[in-house]
This record gives structure tokens, C-alpha cells and sequence, in this order.
């Protein structure tokens, strides 16, 4: 005798099919929730006001270089960097600044300090790593100028670094 007794519900495969998927779906958003509320994004700016003030400071310090005609080859190798200014030396021979502004990850961004030497060279050495694209900027420390560029990492031969 056959008895046709439908099994439990718990023991089949189509409920359990049905309730994993809203329930994954409910486990999936509250993660992402979660990364979205307590996660920080570097890249996002709070006050648009302070920043549109800042880029006319920026321009007229891109102009400032142009006037005093700055042109410089800079090379990066992998553990120093070296600028060779072509015009518009800083006469005195003061130490300058150059930044490494990373272009995706806000936490490799890094400064060197550049010191004349005694062929009129600029140097300094570095001690991270810089592969990959990255935003350089040029500076004196009183900031009367800078010059910028964005150069992909590493590469063989020196490339400008002109207003």
C-alpha cells in the first residue's frame, strides 16, 4: 500500500529555495548600509566655498611661475628624485617642496624635501613606494609659485615639470 502523505514542508527544496533569497538579499543591504554610514570618503568636500577660494590661490600661484618663466626636467628613480631647473632658478638656492598627491588613495599622498646641491642639482631621497598615477606639485616654502603636473610612475627618462 502507497501512501500519498505529502512530506513536511521544512523538507522540501522550493520553501527553503524562497526563503534564502529575500533573506540574502536583506543580509547583502545591511552591509552595505552599514559600510556606506561608517565608511569615509576621502573624497568628498565639505565646504565648496573654502575650496572654490583656495583654487584662485592655486591659479595665481600657476601664474606666478609663468611670470618668473620656472622650467624644470624632474626624474624619479626608485629611491631619490632629482629636479634640474632649465629657467627661473631660485636664486638664492633655497630648499623647495615637492608633493606626491596620489590620484585614487588620499592616504599615499607624501612630501619630499628637495636641497640644492653643489652642481645646482635638487635632490631627495624616497623611501615609498611610487608606482602608479600620481599628481606632482613644485613649491618653494613661502609658496610664492608652483608648478604641477600628473605623471604616470615610474619612467625611464626625465619629463617637464613647467607651469
Amino acid at each position: 500500500m502507497q501512501s500519498d502523505i505529502p512530506k513536511v514542508w521544512y523538507k522540501q527544496f522550493w520553501p527553503w529555495f524562497l526563503i534564502i533569497v529575500p533573506l540574502t538579499s536583506m543580509v547583502l543591504s545591511f552591509t552595505m548600509m552599514n559600510l556606506a554610514f561608517t565608511g569615509e570618503d576621502s573624497m568628498v568636500i565639505d565646504d565648496y566655498y573654502k575650496e572654490g577660494r583656495a583654487i584662485n590661490l592655486k591659479i595665481k600661484k600657476l601664474e606666478q611661475a609663468k611670470i618668473l618663466n620656472i622650467s624644470t626636467k624632474t626624474q624619479v628613480f626608485s629611491d631619490y628624485v632629482e629636479v634640474i631647473f632649465i629657467s627661473g632658478e631660485p636664486e638664492n638656492g633655497e630648499a623647495l617642496t615637492l608633493d606626491f598627491f596620489h590620484s585614487t588613495q588620499k592616504f599615499k599622498d607624501f612630501s619630499v624635501t628637495l636641497f640644492r646641491d653643489a652642481n645646482g642639482v635638487y635632490r631627495a631621497p624616497l623611501t615609498g613606494d611610487v608606482l602608479g598615477k600620481w599628481q606632482l606639485s613644485l613649491h618653494p616654502f613661502n609658496e610664492n609659485w608652483k608648478i604641477q603636473k600628473v605623471v604616470s610612475l615610474p619612467q625611464t627618462n626625465p619629463f617637464d615639470l613647467n607651469p
